[in-house]
């Protein structure tokens, strides 16, 4: 295997995103980085600000905001980050600063840099940088071809200790890479490297090399709508997870669906594939939908109704509301995503079955006909 420096994927990885449209920022340390920060902040909030007759924040208010981000866990801040902040101006009046764009994700100012100096307990350099307005969001640790990508990841778990701080807690994604082997994973430090995963299209072709996967991955609006939409706020775990792209392809195929069309469809997964957290987030998206007021989760087993309402309440307490009473369903039906386990003769629909003395399977209608898996 041919050798490439660390110096060499970098440099070749800034020149890729340039290509796509991406901004070059020099920032040697973090008052640069606040320094930027302020500006991008304004210019994504020119629109609010212009109603105030402002085009900029006073080191007064950019202050206060500064507070208000640095409080926290890196999961509350996680939920700042998609939160409104209503700033209160020197002047008395009030406006809601956005710090991303979630609903339109190309709607966003992205930047890049590289070799930022950070200290905390110890000095260190970080690879390359995604700014999405002003706050870094993406970090990419690289390595000269050849090397393990483990070390890569093991480089960031040892950021965690020591230096990541301030505006680096709202890291939501890692990149890392050897140059012929990319992952990707969410800003979770005790999750593991099993939970970090390659790329790929809906045809599950891996966009392995870091070129292919800057191309299609750290593409602006891709890279906003899965940081804005697939991104998931463990509440149970207080962790920030993010879908595998198999996860990601069937729920924006559900949304496609449900936007487009009136037919029905189906998502087939293996067993341990993340069933549960396709689902949720696929009923969690669509309710937010202006033309959809609710959602119904339909499973025809207790065990997989207890199953599914406790990870639910899990990723989103308060989200799911139950009952296996369809008598219920009309005071039931107020939340937006709800959980109902219904008989399925209820719904006319056959149920599959064992004759234990035929050793045959079949399905039972509600009218009582048994169809045998060899009749149909």
């Amino acid at each position: 295997m041919s050798t490439q420096s660390e110096a060499a994927l970098e440099a070749g990885l800034i020149a890729t995103l340039r290509q796509m449209d991406y901004e070059y920022v020099q920032i040697v340390e973090e008052d640069n980085l606040y320094v930027n920060f302020k500006r991008q902040l304004e210019i994504h909030n020119k629109k609010q600000l212009a109603e105030v007759g402002r085009t900029s924040f006073t080191d007064e208010e950019f202050e206060k905001i500064l507070i208000y981000l640095e409080g926290g866990t890196r999961f509350e801040k996680a939920k700042k980050l998609r939160d409104l902040y209503p700033l209160d101006m020197v002047n008395g009046q009030r406006i809601w600063v956005e710090f991303l764009n979630r609903t339109q994700w190309c709607q966003n100012e992205f930047q890049v840099s590289n070799q930022i100096t950070v200290e905390g307990r110890k000095k260190c350099r970080y690879d390359v940088t995604i700014l999405i307005n002003g706050l870094p969001l993406v970090q990419i640790e690289l390595k000269r071809r050849g090397v393990e990508l483990k070390q890569a990841y093991n480089q960031i778990q040892r950021y965690h200790k020591t230096s990541f701080h301030g505006l680096f807690d709202y890291i939501q994604l890692f990149v890392i890479s050897n140059g012929v082997n990319t992952r990707y994973f969410a800003n979770n430090p005790n999750s593991g490297y099993k939970f970090t995963f390659n790329w790929t299209d809906a045809a599950n072709h891996p966009f392995n090399e870091l070129d292919k996967f800057a191309v299609f991955f750290l593409e602006k609006c891709t890279l906003g709508k899965i940081i804005g939409k697939y991104i998931v706020l463990h509440e149970g775990d207080k962790c920030l997870m993010v879908l595998r792209p198999y996860q990601f392809y069937a729920v924006e195929k559900i949304l496609d669906r449900v936007q487009n069309s009136n037919d029905n469809g189906y998502i087939w997964h293996t067993t341990g594939a993340g069933k549960t957290l396709t689902s949720f987030k696929a009923a969690q998206l669509v309710s937010e939908l202006d033309d959809v007021d609710k959602v119904m989760f339909v499973v025809d087993r207790h065990d997989l109704d207890t199953q599914t309402q406790s990870e639910y309440e899990a990723f989103e307490p308060g989200a799911v509301d139950s009952t296996d009473n369809t008598d219920e369903l009309t005071v039931r039906f107020r939340n937006a995503v709800m959980l109902e386990r219904v008989k399925k003769k209820l719904l006319g629909i056959p149920v599959a079955r064992y004759d234990k003395e035929k050793r045959r399977a079949y399905l039972e209608y509600p009218d009582g006909r048994k169809v045998y898996e060899d009749e149909q």
